[in-house]
């Protein structure tokens, strides 16, 4: 840690990091869990300094998880279970050439993961974050078309 010579007055700096953005529910305390359980390292990216509520970073913010926001509602936007875990990916987004936003269905609080870039490591993401998502339990799931249609008589 770097001390400055305003340290004298009270100030210290600390090495450079990222500010993420807290979700309105990030004080959650199963957000403390899904945080401190996350990875040190994500797909070969060191974990970054962060600072806000219930986030974590990897690879200079290429990757950005944020626990704690608003759960998406039921959609008809592409959701995918990876290993268990319901991901809603924000089509509007991905369709844009932006990053990939994907946010856990029917888990409350809701978490959020950012990937930067479309190299296709969200499925990669995803399998390595789960094991973080283990404290907040799954209380609705995704339906497959098929089952949200209602019966064709034969």
């Amino acid at each position: 840690m770097a001390v400055s010579a305003a340290a004298g007055a009270g100030y210290l700096l600390l090495a450079p990091g990222h500010s993420v953005p807290p979700g309105p529910f990030a004080d959650d305390p199963r957000c403390a869990k899904v945080v401190s359980a996350a990875p040190e390292t994500l797909l070969g990216r060191d974990r970054d300094r962060v600072s806000g509520a219930g986030a974590a970073a990897w690879g200079d913010a290429s990757i950005v998880l944020r626990c704690g926001v608003e759960p998406p509602a039921p959609t008809t936007h592409l959701c995918l279970n990876v290993d268990g875990v319901d991901w809603v990916l924000d089509e509007a987004e991905a369709d844009g050439g932006g990053a990939r936003v994907l946010t856990t269905y029917g888990r409350t609080p809701a978490v959020e993961v950012t990937v930067e870039g479309g190299d296709g490591l969200d499925g990669g993401v995803l399998v390595a974050l789960n094991r973080s998502l283990r404290d907040i339990p799954q209380q609705a799931k995704c339906l497959d078309m098929q089952d949200a249609l209602p019966a064709q008589p034969s």
